[in-house]
């Protein structure tokens, strides 16, 4: 699905018959009878063919006049949309709007940021999400807000902060037209959770090494702790002073609690943490993609979830998924495109490099010869 308007219909009403679960966050249904947008798991009762229409993101269905639906909770979806891979400007462009780059700045400014103009930028966003960067960012920001309603202890005014709102009366108004009720209504007492901190789960698809990954970031000098991570928080960097420490939860989550003095900084944060723990990652698209070459076909069933750690402060230059350290591997990386660097790094991780693989290619062609 690399395009929003390539989604077969058919085919997705199948998968919520089914409640695939391998369908949860690549597309989202919305009921033309409730006015609700749904999972592709959701447990309330299937509607009618003809009552449903289904788009490649949320922020595609609150665009189109629907509100999440407080059963499946769509802001628990793992974060993924028909973009990736596709298209490194939308890439890029959603990182900085999860860092907050559309709460104070407009999307000519993004843009600018990103070297391409407005329209253009509006286009891509239209092509593969949907829906434009304006709502993306208010999705985001809706999303985020649900998510700390459910899972904190936050008050109403701490959540408009700390979700990227501009302030408490934008925040009630925008909950108010989308829920038909004020933000407060939607918090379930037994849901509140944490004192000290805030701690949300972040979802991602399965599968994850991360044996893997907690090596990766001991290897490369973080601050690892058995199976907990944990990074000082700077004004200079962060937008406030602080801690946060990751760790797997349950199945399909990773805990995060983050200890801040600013709110405002909680977006950016989360955005980093998604970065470093590649939270977004596609296996099933990795795994397909790689697999056809013949090299990494047994590395990659051999290691399903393995995950690039990513950087805490990204330079932006293109999409972490596709960045090629290893120079010997550049022209048989090309036909890896957009998971380059997934495919360099099982090689390393089976001691392989670019230049043994040539050699390895070169005797296999010798002796058929």
């Amino acid at each position: 699905m690399e395009n929003a308007g390539e989604l077969d219909q058919e085919a997705c009403y199948r998968a919520v018959l089914t409640r695939d679960a391998r369908f949860d966050g690549r597309f989202f249904g919305c009921v033309k009878t409730t006015g609700i947008y749904c999972r592709p798991v959701c447990p309330a009762r299937t509607p009618k063919r003809e009552n449903m229409s289904f788009v490649v993101s949320a922020a595609a269905a609150e665009e189109a006049g629907f509100r999440a639906c407080l059963r499946c909770r769509p802001e628990t979806a793992p974060d993924m949309g028909a973009w990736r891979g596709t298209s490194n400007t939308v890439s890029r462009a959603l990182a900085l709007i999860e860092a907050g780059a559309l709460d104070e700045g407009d999307v000519d400014a993004l843009a600018g940021r990103l070297g391409v103009g407005e329209r253009h930028l509006r286009r891509l966003f239209r092509q593969h999400l949907g829906a434009a960067p304006v709502s993306v960012a208010q999705t985001r920001r809706v999303l985020l807000a649900k998510a700390l309603i459910h899972q904190t202890d936050l008050s109403m005014a701490q959540v408009a902060l700390a979700s990227g709102f501009g302030s408490v009366r934008r925040f009630n108004e925008t909950f108010q037209a989308l829920y038909g009720r004020p933000p407060s209504a939607l918090r379930r007492r037994g849901e509140r959770v944490h004192e000290g901190g805030v701690r949300l789960r972040l979802s991602f698809r399965p599968p994850y090494d991360w044996d893997a990954m907690f090596a990766a970031l001991t290897a490369r000098g973080d601050g690892v702790e058995g199976r907990r991570w944990s990074r000082a928080l700077t004004r200079d960097v962060d937008g406030a002073d602080g801690a946060v420490t990751v760790e797997p939860a349950e199945a399909g989550r990773v805990s995060v609690c983050v200890e801040a003095d600013d709110l405002k900084a909680l977006p950016g944060v989360l955005a980093r943490v998604r970065r470093v723990f590649d939270l977004s990652a596609d296996p099933e698209a990795i795994g397909r993609d790689l697999s056809a070459d013949l090299a990494l076909k047994r590395l990659v069933a051999a290691r399903p979830g393995l995950r690039l750690p990513g950087d805490w402060i990204d330079d932006g230059a293109e999409a972490p998924s596709d960045r090629l350290d290893d120079e010997t591997l550049a022209d048989r990386a090309e036909a890896w495109r957009p998971w380059r660097a997934y495919g360099a790094l099982h090689l390393a991780l089976a001691g392989i490099s670019g230049a043994d693989l040539k050699r390895m290619e070169s005797d296999d062609a010798k002796r058929a010869a």
